[in-house]
């Protein structure tokens, strides 16, 4: 008999998660709306994310996660709501603190790429010199050293991708907005990406990205908001919103008809040799017990939690789903 439990765990399952609310808050929205040209873009999106927190905003394309982004850093005027960022109701008055990766990339190609690097840092008070100090370092640190003094029309997108990515870390921000940053960027690059936003996160940084990917919101994020058709129908942390879909039970029994199938739900699904079905409200426990009970003869039996894909749907519904899904790249469909 093989019982694999997965991410459930039977004792203690009861018990919260760890909150992030417990910190801080770098950002704080309430009511944001936005509308163009007599269309909501985004229509009343609350927001909290906690200091040194890796913050996603998960939606398709034309769901509002970029206006909604451009609000919080004070680019365009919510046309009503409030927003404070680390703790000013102006941002602009804490741009110096803030690194942010606009969607829409934008490097001048004749600059070289220290310079480029040095460039944006000074837009946010950095002095050149010590602008061009620090880009030779990140240059270095992230395998880009002999690119240092070439032109950004010279480099790969990929490689104009990172310079200015490090443009936007140059100055050190305490909090850091980037919008689709995995957009253009090969396999390699996503997980050097990852590694960077997480390193940031453990220094103490706040990270806040938008991604239409959910892999990467999966992989990275402790909270995030989902987005679809500029509403926010969820916001908080990842365990929270794979929990508002019950584990999945897959059931092998040698018996195939018995007491014990009383134990199962009445929508319970035989697939071949398996069972498969939503574990019971009362949990793993009786669910076992009566299937020991009603001699089934359990050949394997694993209860997995949903996954972050299947909450999305859950929450957002199928029509963004589907919006999302075609919005990946070919490679990344499922």
């Amino acid at each position: 008999m093989r019982i694999d439990l997965g991410e459930w765990q039977v004792a203690g399952n009861d018990s919260p998660p760890a909150s992030g609310m417990d910190r801080p808050l770098a950002i704080e929205a309430r009511g944001l709306v936005k509308r163009f040209d007599g269309f909501v873009a985004v229509d009343g999106v609350d927001l909290s994310v906690p200091e040194g927190a890796i913050y996603g905003i998960l939606g398709p394309n034309g769901a509002g996660k970029t206006t909604t982004l451009r609000m919080l850093l004070g680019i365009i005027e919510p046309d009503a709501g409030l927003r404070r960022i680390l703790g000013a109701e102006r941002p602009h008055d804490v741009a110096h603190a803030i690194g942010y990766l606009p969607e829409e990339r934008g490097l001048y190609p004749a600059m070289k790429a220290v310079e480029a690097i040095a460039f944006v840092g000074a837009l946010r008070g950095l002095p050149l010199a010590e602008g061009r100090r620090r880009a030779r370092r990140l240059l270095e640190e992230h395998g880009l050293g002999y690119a240092a003094d070439r032109q950004i029309r010279q480099l790969s997108k990929g490689m104009a991708q990172q310079v200015q990515i490090l443009g936007t870390l140059v100055h050190e921000p305490r909090l850091v907005i980037f919008d689709e940053p995995f957009s253009g960027l090969d396999a390699l690059n996503q997980g050097k990406l990852e590694r960077m936003i997480r390193a940031l996160a453990e220094n103490g940084t706040t990270v806040i990205f938008s991604t239409h990917v959910i892999a990467h919101a999966e992989r990275l994020c402790d909270e995030v908001a989902i987005i679809a058709g500029g509403k926010v129908p969820f916001a908080g942390s990842v365990d929270v919103a794979r929990d508002r879909i019950r584990p999945q039970v897959r059931l092998e029994t040698r018996a195939q008809h018995g007491p014990w199938r009383a134990a199962l739900p009445a929508d319970a699904r035989h697939e071949g040799a398996f069972w498969s079905f939503a574990l019971p409200e009362s949990g793993a426990e009786p669910l076992l017990r009566a299937l020991i009970e009603g001699d089934a003869g359990i050949l394997s039996l694993s209860i997995e939690r949903a996954g972050l894909h299947d909450a999305f749907v859950a929450i957002a519904g199928e029509a963004a789903a589907r919006a999302l899904e075609e919005d990946k790249p070919e490679e990344m469909r499922r």
